[in-house]
C-alpha cells in the first residue's frame, strides 16, 4: 500500500485493507476505508469519502465532496460531479445489454462490448441500494430513492422512486420535498426559504 499513498498528498487516508491502484489520482483530504477497491486512473477530487466494501472502477471521474457510502459499486465509465451522495450497496452500471458470452458462445471479452456510463450531476443523491442502468443521467440536486431502479435520465431538482424509477416530486438543495407556494409553478423549500419555479418538466431556483 506505500506505493499507492506515496504518489497522493499527505492527508489523503488509505487504510492498509484497501486496494487502491497506484495510478489512481486522489484529490487532498480524501478518505478510502476497508477492503474498498480504487482501480487505475480513476480520478477523485478533494475530501471524498469511499466507504468499506465500495468499488470504483478503471477511469471513473468524481468531482470534490463526494461520498460513496459502503458497498457501493460504481463501474466504469461512471462520471460523478461534485457534491455527489451514492449510498449503500448503489449499483452504477455499465453494459445496457450483458451477456457473458456471444451469439457462437465464445466467451465475450473487451472487444467484444463497449461500456456505457452513468453520469451524475452537482449535489445529486442516490439512495441505497438503488440501481442506475446506463446510459441514464442524473441531474443537480436531483434524489433518487432508495432501492429505486433507474433506466431513464432525471431532471434537475427532481424526486424519483420505484421500479422502474418515476418522478414523485422536486427536491431542493437541502434534499428536502419542496411544497406548493402561493401561485401554480411555484415551489418552496421547507429549510431555507429558497423558490423554485416550474416550466413544464423543468425546475430552476429563483435568482439562480
Amino acid at each position: 500500500m506505500e506505493s499507492a499513498i506515496a504518489n497522493h498528498p499527505s492527508s489523503v487516508r488509505i487504510v492498509d485493507s484497501a486496494d487502491v491502484s497506484a495510478d489512481a489520482l486522489l484529490g487532498a483530504g480524501t478518505s478510502i476505508w476497508h477492503l474498498a477497491q480504487v482501480r487505475e486512473d480513476a480520478r477523485l477530487g478533494a475530501n471524498c469519502i469511499i466507504g468499506r466494501g465500495a468499488y470504483v472502477g478503471t477511469g471513473v471521474v468524481m468531482g470534490d465532496n463526494c461520498k460513496v457510502q459502503n458497498y457501493a459499486l460504481l463501474y466504469e465509465p461512471a462520471r460523478l460531479a461534485d457534491g455527489v451522495f451514492v449510498g449503500p450497496a448503489v449499483v452504477l452500471t455499465n453494459d445496457t445489454y450483458p451477456r457473458a458470452i456471444n451469439a457462437n458462445g465464445t466467451i465475450k471479452t473487451a472487444d467484444d462490448w463497449e461500456p456505457v456510463g452513468v453520469t451524475i450531476e452537482r449535489g445529486a443523491s442516490i439512495g441505497a441500494r438503488a440501481t442506475c442502468v446506463a446510459p441514464v443521467t442524473i441531474g443537480p440536486w436531483a434524489t433518487v430513492a432508495a432501492g429505486a431502479v433507474v433506466v431513464k435520465d432525471v431532471p434537475a431538482y427532481a424526486l424519483v422512486a420505484g421500479v422502474p424509477a418515476r418522478q414523485l416530486g422536486w427536491v431542493g438543495e437541502a434534499g428536502q420535498p419542496l411544497i406548493a407556494g402561493e401561485k401554480p409553478g411555484i415551489w418552496i423549500c421547507p429549510v431555507t426559504k429558497e423558490r423554485y419555479m416550474e416550466t413544464e418538466t423543468t425546475l430552476t431556483k429563483e435568482n439562480a
